[in-house]
């Protein structure tokens, strides 16, 4: 039986409302950006990107357009265009580690092969080398040391480069809910780090931020991490303590469903990773509650570790919450 088998005691008949994935997290500006991407439209996506002035939201927006398939070929020539222009760099430098996972896949690294290795690693190095020109020829620009984090982590550099790198994404932009995922990444079991280490992190950021603040999501973030780590019937064990339902419910308190919680670009992201961990924790109710202000927007993570397809994971849980949530 599947994860998501296990999870609910039975196998999901599928049916219902024809959901997919939105890769633009409900976010019009970006689905626009992502068609003008995959038409190769580079002048578009710049005005596009130009016209976005908070940094944070900037860094986001090329999070997701460096995903666009076959983009790394017209950026070349955009780079190339603009030699002395840091944002094509920036993009392009943004896609070479997005098509170096691609290569690599999401595989545990012993079912990674040779020449996939060879590949991730090429794309990881021409990504090191643009994003720190990038970083040179902007240093007040978020972005590159967002993205060097993702790299420092996919390239092995170690505990110290990992360290630098979030350091200094936090003295540009002290609360960005980006950098402190990809720090909490860098802190899970799986990436040499301890469960320990994880959740101190995750929850010492969570209270030291102002009621409100998206970083609540980090204290969701690291109880699914550490279920997905445990053996089968472990893991339920552990997602349904009473001490781990408690804090999910401070963390969304203090975040996703506190008054002050502003939802900026890209909060469904963070409203599937909490209706996931209540799923998960054995507590519909809350997690329909989060379903509702969802509606039909699905992202892949975190329902990808449920489900080889995260649709069937987000529908079987939402209906799972709805019979409960009334």
């Amino acid at each position: 039986m599947s994860i998501l088998g296990r999870l609910l005691g039975r196998r999901s008949r599928g049916g219902g409302a024809a959901l997919a994935v939105d890769p633009a997290h409900g976010d019009e500006e970006l689905r626009g950006l992502q068609a003008r991407a995959a038409a190769g439209d580079w002048p578009a996506v710049r005005a596009g990107l130009d016209a976005v002035a908070d940094e944070a939201d900037r860094t986001w927006l090329i999070a997701q357009l460096a995903e666009t398939a076959g983009s790394e070929t017209w950026l070349a020539a955009a780079v190339a265009a603009e030699p002395d222009s840091a944002l094509p760099l920036l993009l392009a430098g943004a896609r070479q580690i997005s098509w170096a996972w691609e290569a690599r896949t999401g595989a545990r690294a012993q079912h990674v092969g040779r020449e996939q290795w060879q590949v991730f690693g090429e794309r990881l190095e021409k990504a090191e080398e643009q994003l720190y020109d990038v970083a040179e020829r902007e240093p007040g620009w978020l972005a590159p040391w967002y993205f060097l984090q993702i790299s420092a982590r996919g390239a092995s550099l170690g505990p110290d480069a990992a360290r630098y790198r979030f350091e200094a994404a936090l003295r540009r932009r002290p609360d960005h809910l980006g950098s402190h995922r990809q720090r909490l990444q860098q802190l899970c079991r799986k990436w040499g780090g301890s469960h320990e280490e994880m959740h101190d992190f995750a929850r010492t950021a969570t209270l030291a931020a102002p009621e409100g603040s998206p970083l609540g999501e980090l204290v969701a973030l690291a109880h699914i991490e550490h279920w997905l780590d445990l053996d089968s019937g472990e893991d339920r064990a552990y997602i349904t303590r009473q001490a781990v339902r408690d804090e999910l419910y401070e963390a969304a308190k203090r975040s996703v469903l506190h008054p002050a919680y502003v939802r900026g670009r890209g909060w469904p992201g963070a409203f599937n990773t909490f209706a996931m961990a209540f799923s998960l924790a054995g507590q519909p109710v809350t997690a329909n509650v989060l379903f509702r202000e969802l509606g039909d927007t699905v992202t892949e993570f975190p329902w990808a570790y449920l489900d080889a397809d995260p649709v069937e994971a987000f529908r079987t849980c939402r209906t799972a919450a709805a019979r409960a949530g009334g």
